[in-house]
């Protein structure tokens, strides 16, 4: 580039500035433009850049802002989701286990007894046969029944603290 400036370089630079060119240019203007090197030289490279510029600005077309936060706030609420299940999901597993072994408690006291699971309701002597049986067995009912209780009450307790969060 020229280091001398012309003194109509001010013009040539406002009207770039404003977008008056090619358009709004006076015929002076383009004579002057057609014989200074110094503001032809200006007038080349900042067409240069405006059309990069304009290049490099239709390349990133970023969407709309309201669509970006849209995007944040659910993958937000999803790993909230994803936090409040992990608990939810132990608490059926603790719940899952305590039915299993309460199931499989029954199943061997029934065992024992011949699978006759309510034919002791009608008569009071099987209950006290039944009762005495599982006394017996070593398995008191004193400390089955608070067991099973409490097992009952704390999984209850977790999934409601779970589900809470």
């Amino acid at each position: 580039m020229n280091i001398h400036n012309c003194s109509r370089q001010s013009e040539v630079k406002e009207m770039l500035t404003n977008g008056h060119w090619p358009e709004a240019c006076p015929a002076e203007l383009r004579a002057h433009l057609a014989a200074c090197r110094s503001c032809s030289e200006l007038l080349l490279i900042s067409d240069a850049f405006q059309r990069s510029r304009a290049a490099a600005a239709a390349e990133a077309q970023l969407p709309a802002p309201g669509a970006i936060w849209w995007r944040a706030q659910l993958r937000r609420r999803s790993a909230a989701l994803e936090r409040v299940s992990k608990p939810i999901l132990g608490a059926n597993v603790f719940a899952l286990s305590i039915l299993v072994v309460v199931g499989v408690a029954l199943v061997m006291i029934e065992a024992r007894q011949g699978f006759h699971l309510f034919s002791w309701l009608g008569q009071s002597q099987a209950v006290v046969m039944h009762f005495s049986a599982v006394v017996g067995s070593g398995w008191s009912l004193a400390v089955l029944i608070p067991i099973f209780a409490s097992l009952a009450l704390v999984g209850a307790v977790v999934v409601y603290l779970a589900a809470e969060r």
